[in-house]
């Protein structure tokens, strides 16, 4: 009986005491602001079943959250969709405010307007008006926040909400990620309130410094605290804004661009507010704006860009709402208009394999797993066997040493694919690694340099990633914009190779006189600095070319934090060379630094640099 009452008193206290826990929490989650996010949508089906299920994931109470949407002038499914996931999800929100398109103003366009990507003064002056509405709208609901998002944007960090919250700021904004180096903020602005590139601006959108910056631009998701006094003098309107400054006595009276992100950051600015980025986290990514002359084709390769860019950076694209997932369309899975595609992994990497695996079908990549030699499971006894022999006096130039098993397990991996093409007669191949970004709009450029190829000159190498080692000259192909005689390079990520360079390849004999493949690939083009290695190989003629700009970059550098690298970090062989001292300190192969960069490449940056797609700024 007495343990029948005891077990009793521990129920009772375990039930009281999970019932705080629970209590406790709901409160917790009753303290917590409230926000009103505001959606302007216009023909955005392509990308909204991202948006919104990204939306809809975020780690915040959805009974602390108010939705105010507007969506007109479409001539897309936007509004069905929608529709749908309001059905799904609007219960579970504070309150849904929404008016959605009629038949006044379904598929129709804005006065002026040449396109749905154009933005004439009447597009303008709507989109402001429903931007002051919204404002009004959550100071009548007495919202603390009002997080101004645009329906292109992908927001994967669930803690973005808390994130913006937490910093206690009155207005900041996600740094968001794109292509090139477009985003959502700005760190110059000129006389006449445009964007001016900056160093800063590069150094928080690489994150090379980390934090909360303030800026004279935010724009595309916008957190603003209402609770802070001087938001009350916020606005998104040129007369509004003159107004108020005429009232203030302030000058001079802002006679800019009737544009509204600028308008707002002016504001701002007049009524000392700060704005701030942050890129504590990796909040997401948006699509870059499309210039009037643009088509929706130019959006839907955005966002196999931007998909690819969420397995790079997440490992798979997060998953959508389960009545979105049938939106999702892959492209279609080509060879590049090439006999084979060929992978080099690993057994051991699973992870990367899966990784390569998720990336291809965003691409629409037809690629063929192939397994690598695995330097771990080398030996001197296996390598004897195999009658492979070295270059006698060769060392590694950095570290100084002999070869590791890694390096050779690399050598024998792209070797087998050599003999593999000429058992199968494959005329063109690309071989890629696994551990690799590819830059936007890889499939087209890819296309592009190989029929240049075909087209221009005979070829046996075409380097898609590459680290050039001299800074010398690089003659453009003849006949061809994209392409390059190559120079003294590293790094085999990717590579086109022919039937003919595979034969010249494997005549060498390379297994007699083993190198790094990344330097015995410079020697068979002669451009290696290096003549007596050189002189131990009799044909050097392979033809080598590289794309300009490059088409894919290593996604990890040996040396950063957490990164192994399979081929540097593992057991050398015996040698008597590797005892070689050195007084100075060894580099590593696959590092950052010393990659030179052409005058040509330095203009691709440039332009890079500058690509901060603005609305087609016109003024009222």
């Amino acid at each position: 009986m007495e343990k029948q009452v005891i077990l009793c008193l521990i129920l009772i206290n375990a039930a009281i005491a999970f019932g705080l826990s629970l209590q406790e929490e709901q409160q917790e989650e009753y303290l917590l602001p409230t926000v009103l996010v505001t959606l302007l949508v216009r023909n955005k089906a392509h990308v909204l079943p991202m948006f919104l299920s990204y939306l809809a994931q975020l780690d915040y109470p959805k009974d602390r959250i108010a939705i105010w949407v507007r969506c007109d002038h479409s001539s897309d499914n936007s509004i069905e969709i929608l529709q749908e996931w309001l059905e799904h999800t609007a219960d579970f929100y504070h309150s849904v405010n929404y008016a959605l398109d009629n038949d006044e103003t379904k598929g129709q366009s804005h006065h002026n307007e040449t396109s749905p990507y154009d933005w004439p003064v009447s597009r303008f002056k709507h989109v402001i008006a429903l931007k002051e509405e919204a404002f009004e709208y959550a100071r009548d609901i007495w919202a603390d926040f009002v997080f101004f998002l645009d329906s292109d944007v992908m927001l994967t960090e669930k803690q973005t909400l808390k994130s913006l919250i937490g910093l206690r700021l009155p207005i900041v904004a996600p740094m968001l990620l794109s292509e090139g180096l477009y985003s959502n903020f700005w760190c110059g602005m000129t006389e006449d309130y445009y964007y001016q590139r900056t160093d800063e601006y590069k150094e928080i959108y690489q994150v090379k410094k980390l934090g909360v910056f303030q800026v004279p631009m935010i724009h595309t998701a916008v957190m603003v605290d209402m609770n802070y006094k001087r938001t009350r003098n916020l606005t998104f309107d040129r007369v509004r804004l003159q107004e108020m400054q005429k009232n203030r006595g302030q000058s001079p009276i802002y006679e800019g661009p009737a544009d509204d992100i600028i308008v707002f950051a002016i504001s701002a600015n007049s009524s000392g507010i700060p704005l701030h980025v942050s890129n504590e986290l990796a909040f997401g990514y948006v699509l870059q704006p499309l210039e009037p002359s643009d088509t929706l084709e130019q959006d839907l390769l955005q966002i196999i860009n931007i998909r690819a860019n969420m397995v790079n950076d997440l490992g798979a694209v997060p998953p959508l709402l389960d009545y979105f997932q049938e939106s999702v369309q892959l492209p279609e899975k080509s060879k590049l208009t090439l006999d084979h595609i060929y992978m080099i992994n690993l057994d051991r990497r699973p992870e990367r394999r899966q990784k390569m695996e998720n990336l291809f079908d965003e691409l629409g990549l037809n690629v063929e797993h192939f397994s690598a030699v695995d330097g771990k499971q080398l030996n001197s006894e296996r390598l004897q066997e195999m009658g492979i022999q070295f270059l006698s006096g060769y060392e590694d130039p950095y570290h100084h040493r002999a070869m590791t098993m890694g390096e050779i397990g690399c050598f024998l991996s792209h070797y087998n694919i050599w003999k593999q093409m000429l058992e199968l007669n494959q005329k063109e191949v690309l071989i890629l690694e696994d551990d690799i970004r590819f830059e936007p709009y890889f499939t087209g450029n890819a296309l592009r340099v190989i029929n240049q190829a075909r087209n221009a000159v005979e070829y046996d190498l075409i380097y898609f990633g590459r680290k050039r080692l001299k800074e010398e000259t690089e003659p453009w192909v003849e006949g061809a914009d994209s392409l390059v005689h190559v120079g003294y390079s590293y790094w085999t990520l990717g590579y086109v190779i022919s039937l003919e360079g595979a034969r010249k390849l494997l005549a060498a004999n390379p297994l007699k006189k083993l190198i790094p493949v990344d330097e015995f690939l410079p020697l068979m083009f002669d451009r290696h600095p290096n003549k007596t290695w050189s002189s131990a190989f009799e044909e050097r003629n392979l033809i080598a070319l590289s794309a300009a700009p490059l088409l894919l970059y290593p996604i990890h550098y040996t040396g950063e934090t957490g990164y192994i690298s399979d081929t540097e970090d593992s057991q050398q062989i015996n040698v008597e060379s590797a005892t070689t001292t050195c007084d100075s300190e060894p580099r590593l192969k696959s590092d950052r630094e010393h990659i030179f960069i052409s005058q040509d490449d330095n203009h691709v940056l440039d332009q890079l640099s500058s690509m901060v797609i603005a609305k087609s700024h016109q003024e009222l």
